[in-house]
């Protein structure tokens, strides 16, 4: 049983895929108004070492429909590694909450709170992966195909952490993940040497990667935390655009993900980013839906089996 929720890796395609199951069947019920309050009197910390919209409004939402209560810490709250030791922290949570969420830039932070708090620990983002937004995505692949399993997500942009955790999903879930990127952008050799060759592909050209691809799927050029680098950045990814452009030559089911906030005219243009907007604010809404289960699953039910 698995009480904590910190990389894709931790789980088998049979668990994610029972996930994703749950998160569909219950965003029907919330939305019918028959969802039980299963977490009354329940709270959630949440951590933030960056701020974020999608992230905080969705965990803190997902806690007000299950009946529980979310508490937004800040790093200056709660002197994350600094004035406290993480450990410590992760300790004196445990005993006054029932489960933690950690949106920070280290991934060790995260991985030290799970070892330490004897409650839930979420990765809700780290520099190394994006556990919950990888999931959300691809609960809106299924909910729009109707299936996962062979489907390809071709992925134009920087080998980032949203990129890891969808790869390692798609490779659990019977899917095929292209990333195509520029030198130097590229997931680490010792990452990819672990993910089945039939699943994953790295690739130069976005043409050749959307080429008969399900999905296609762009991401911020410029994280949080990369601004020294951005003229560099924006150099270096000139010509990997997703824009109309690019989308001809991808097939005409084809849908557009950006896991947001998108810089319109960068990584994606104005037209596109419109053309596609009803599957990338689903897939933003399915932030909310899939945490709730997620939410569920942990301080419900007591882990993943």
């Amino acid at each position: 049983m698995q009480k904590n929720f910190v990389n894709i890796a931790d789980f088998s395609g049979e668990q994610l895929a029972a996930l994703l199951h749950r998160a569909i069947e219950e965003k029907t019920l919330h939305r019918a108004g028959k969802l039980p309050a299963s977490l009354d009197r329940k709270a959630l910390a949440m951590i933030f070492e960056k701020p974020s919209l999608r992230t905080r409004v969705s965990f803190e939402t997902a806690m007000t429909h299950l009946g529980g209560h979310a508490l937004y810490l800040t790093k200056a709250d709660i002197g994350l590694g600094s004035r406290e030791d993480v450990r410590d922290i992760a300790r004196v949570l445990g005993g006054m909450c029932d489960g933690v969420m950690a949106r920070t830039f280290s991934h060790q932070f995260v991985e030290d709170l799970a070892r330490w708090a004897p409650v839930p620990v979420i990765n809700a983002l780290t520099d190394y992966s994006h556990p919950c937004q990888a999931m959300a995505d691809l609960m809106t692949v299924r909910e729009h195909f109707g299936d996962l399993a062979g489907r390809t997500v071709a992925f134009i942009g920087d080998g980032n952490n949203v990129a890891r955790s969808l790869s390692l999903a798609c490779a659990k879930l019977g899917m095929r993940f292209r990333l195509a990127c520029p030198s130097g952008y590229e997931l680490p050799e010792a990452f990819t040497n672990d993910l089945p060759a039939e699943s994953f592909s790295m690739l130069r050209d976005p043409a050749e990667a959307v080429d008969g691809a399900d999905v296609v799927y762009t991401d911020t050029w410029v994280s949080m935390g990369q601004e020294a680098e951005k003229a560099k950045r924006l150099k270096d990814f000139e010509g990997f655009q997703v824009n109309a452009e690019l989308m001809a030559k991808a097939p005409a089911h084809a849908i557009v993900l950006h896991c947001l906030p998108a810089y319109r005219g960068y990584e994606i243009s104005e037209e596109t980013f419109e053309a596609h907007a009803k599957s990338i604010f689903a897939e933003a809404e399915n932030r909310l839906h899939f945490q709730r289960a997620l939410l569920n699953q942990l301080m419900a039910d007591g882990g993943i089996a």
